[in-house]
């Protein structure tokens, strides 16, 4: 099991409290206002220009943090241009650099509407 240190606890804490802000901030629909908690090169910039045509309902229903990264996990509903809401589960790893969040690697499984199944198989190999 890893030892983390008290700075590492804080650095941790510390980041996953400049998510939740910056997840405020989308929700109130100040987009820039999240890309001042990202660094200038942060890929998320040109994604948020074009996918989100209004601030996306967003339930987080856990935070895990180690050192520079945060993983959120929650539910995503996102409107299209056409007013049509699409519903996602989804996994998103933030690195961080300093207290700017740099990296995002997202994860989206797009929910099944009410009444309706979907299967899944795999194969794996022996």
């Amino acid at each position: 099991m890893q030892d983390l240190s008290r700075g590492e606890i804080q650095m941790s804490d510390k980041n996953k409290a400049i998510l939740e802000e910056a997840n405020a901030a989308i929700a109130q629909g100040n987009y820039e206002g999240f890309l001042s908690f990202c660094t200038d090169d942060a890929a998320v910039r040109q994604w948020m220009a074009t996918e989100y045509v209004e601030p996306p309902l967003n339930i987080v229903a856990n935070l895990i943090a180690e050192g520079d990264f945060v993983t959120a996990l929650g539910d995503l509903t996102i409107k299209d241009e056409d007013g049509k809401a699409a519903h996602y589960s989804y996994c998103d790893i933030w690195r961080f650099r300093g207290d700017k969040m740099v990296e995002l690697r997202a994860f989206l499984t797009l929910q099944a509407p009410k009444g309706v199944r979907i299967l899944a198989s795999s194969v794996l190999p022996r």
